[in-house]
């Protein structure tokens, strides 16, 4: 299986422009924080997979509104927590909500620029499914976040909700 992971596009920011407009309509009612562009497509000039992920905040009181308006209106497939507490996923045909945001990558810090050479030097292999593709981008973001100074304890724990969001 091959994993494609794209140069920089700035359509991405478009396209979320365009998501989060949508997701405006059908949360109409509903209380939220905000809804914000995550992920590898929304950091300006680094390689991604051509995947659009976005987070939804909301307080915990208004999550099951959310969930409500999401699946009814906005006809999101609801996909739970995924081993996450107080994070919840939705699939839709075109998009995907993760609800993971790697904040540390918004600056173009040298180790956003290493993550996604890696990433891109990852698709250029032959990958016998996603997970394993997945693994292996978890340990280039392991160097990565060791040499922007995390800790061991919090690489594990990076790690783990990984593995996890990924089982």
């Amino acid at each position: 299986m091959k994993v494609v992971v794209e140069e920089y596009n700035p359509e991405w920011a478009l396209q979320f422009q365009q998501i989060k407009e949508e997701l405006q309509q059908a949360l109409k009612g509903v209380k939220y924080i905000g809804i914000e562009h995550v992920g590898s497509t929304s950091v300006p000039g680094l390689a991604a997979k051509p995947v659009i992920d976005l987070s939804i905040i909301s307080t915990r009181a208004d999550v099951e509104a959310a969930i409500n308006a999401l699946t009814s209106k906005g006809g999101y497939i609801y996909r739970g927590e995924m081993g996450i507490p107080d994070r919840h996923a939705w699939g839709n045909p075109g998009h995907f909500q993760r609800g993971i945001s790697m904040s540390l990558w918004t600056d173009a810090s040298p180790s956003g620029t290493n993550w996604g050479q890696g990433k891109l030097e990852l698709c250029k292999r032959d990958w016998r499914d996603v997970d394993q593709y997945c693994q292996a981008k978890n340990d280039i973001l392991a160097w990565v976040l060791e040499k922007a100074g995390m800790s061991s304890e919090e690489r594990e724990q990076v790690r783990q909700l990984n593995t996890t969001a990924s089982s």
